[in-house]
């Protein structure tokens, strides 16, 4: 394997500088994430011929994107945060209850698993935020039911080896409860799937929002997504290519970093990968 892939330190900068300008947001930014000065409109990153006043430029309402990003960044880390504490916590109850029963139950809830992938997700978003209309709590809960289905699979392939086990048997005859062996016995063996699970769908939830948020059924204006970020600047692309490739580059760094940090804690967890 490449340096890369054994110590992702590029991963690590990345999502550590994102981290920073989530949780620092209000002191880092130069300026509020809705000031807007119309007089600013479509300035030029500084690196072609912009001001320093502005250095990653202005969008079409005079708004600096710099400080927008920034505040972007926090958005994107508390919706993937409740997002994949929800739709985790669902998935691996579901996983495990599935997994360890086995038999008709086990055979419901994977088809209501596949039922949930055969869902048009984008449709049912747009239809939901006509009715509703756009709203963080709407955006939370797609999310949640986009990546739960990911972890029940997973978790049940794994509960599957673990319930055949010897410790496992050795439970069930001293007597102890099924909620006593799922949690104590067959939990703790999976949680470094569910945590591989969660750090590789951390790019989809965020890929998803910025998704949801170009196509208007994400949080609502004026708090700044980077996906809506980049559904604005769609318009001025042949005056201010900035306003939607910066914040593309940015949710392409970020998906990239995930995918990666995801990629190598499979492979530090996995031992039949260690050995490969």
């Amino acid at each position: 394997m490449s340096s890369l892939r054994r110590w992702p330190i590029s991963s690590i900068i990345i999502l550590g500088i994102l981290v920073f300008m989530g949780v620092f947001a209000p002191i880092i930014a130069p300026y509020g994430a809705s000031d807007m000065v119309l007089e600013n409109r479509h300035v030029p990153p500084v690196f072609f011929g912009g001001s320093w006043d502005h250095i990653l430029g202005t969008d079409p309402l005079g708004r600096d994107i710099l400080s927008r990003l920034i505040y972007g960044a926090r958005i994107s880390l508390f919706v993937s945060a409740v997002a994949l504490i929800s739709g985790g916590v669902i998935g691996t109850v579901i996983g495990l209850v599935s997994g360890y029963a086995g038999g008709t139950t086990d055979e419901v809830l994977m088809r209501i698993v596949d039922i949930k992938y055969s869902l048009p997700l984008i449709l049912i978003a747009l239809a939901l935020a006509l009715i509703l209309g756009p709203s963080l709590e709407l955006l939370l809960g797609l999310l949640a039911f986009l990546i739960w289905g990911g972890f029940a699979r997973q978790v049940r392939g794994e509960v599957l080896l673990l319930k055949e086990l010897d410790y496992v048997a050795m439970a069930k005859v001293s007597g102890a409860s099924t909620f006593r062996i799922l949690y104590r016995h067959i939990f703790p063996g999976v949680l470094n799937t569910v945590v591989v699970v969660a750090t590789l769908q951390v790019g989809s939830v965020i890929l998803a929002e910025a998704s949801l948020s170009f196509l208007g059924a994400g949080v609502p204006p004026p708090t700044p997504t980077w996906g809506a970020m980049v559904s604005a600047g769609r318009l001025y692309l042949d005056i201010a290519w900035w306003d939607a490739l910066i914040p593309g580059v940015a949710i392409l760094l970020t998906v990239l970093a995930f995918t990666l940090l995801g990629d190598w804690l499979r492979d530090r967890v996995d031992p039949r990968l260690r050995q490969i």
